[in-house]
């Protein structure tokens, strides 16, 4: 069945249903702790916290990009991204993503990072970061460890990722 979802910037009101979201995809509270902790810390970038609404105007899905570097350079973390259980693998969360990434781009960003299920992200533009020379702080696989440059044309900065401290990484 093909879903039409309507993508935005999150507000207030949409604070306790993206929690909601984030409990409901996640075994445990820590990615909607995280999103709280995010909210609160000077990585939060206004219109990069996007929802996904179905036509009745439920929050079914989420991304959220906030401000990383690599290095001393400025890029964006994608993460974390949700959908509601019974809404998923309808478009929920690639419709937030989509609406996120070109949010970013819109503002003139031109990394964003993202740890994630590599069979997954690469619909996006995604590839290993290892490629630009990016790498987290900590061990993950290869293949988990994505970047998607927007102008290739740009220099993009190498080495090692700073995420904000409510990550904890």
């Amino acid at each position: 069945m093909s879903q039409t979802w309507t993508t935005r910037p999150e507000t207030d009101r949409d604070i306790p249903a993206i929690r909601e979201v984030n409990l409901g995809a996640f075994p445990t509270p820590l990615e909607a702790d995280l999103v709280e902790a995010l909210r609160a810390d000077p990585a939060w970038l206004p219109g990069l916290s996007i929802v996904a609404e179905d036509a009745d105007g439920t929050i079914a899905g989420y991304a959220l990009l906030t401000r990383c570097h690599v290095g001393d350079a400025p890029a964006l973390a994608l993460g974390p991204c949700a959908v509601l259980p019974r809404h998923q693998k309808r478009g929920a969360g690639s419709a937030a993503i989509r609406a996120g990434l070109q949010a970013a781009r819109d503002l003139g960003e031109n990394l964003v990072l993202v740890l994630g299920h590599p069979e997954y992200y690469p619909r996006f533009g995604f590839v290993p970061a290892s490629r630009y020379g990016i790498r987290p702080s900590f061990e993950v696989p290869d293949e988990a460890m994505m970047a998607l440059v927007f102008d290739q044309t740009l220099a993009v900065p190498s080495g090692t990722i700073v995420y904000a401290p409510p990550f904890g990484v």
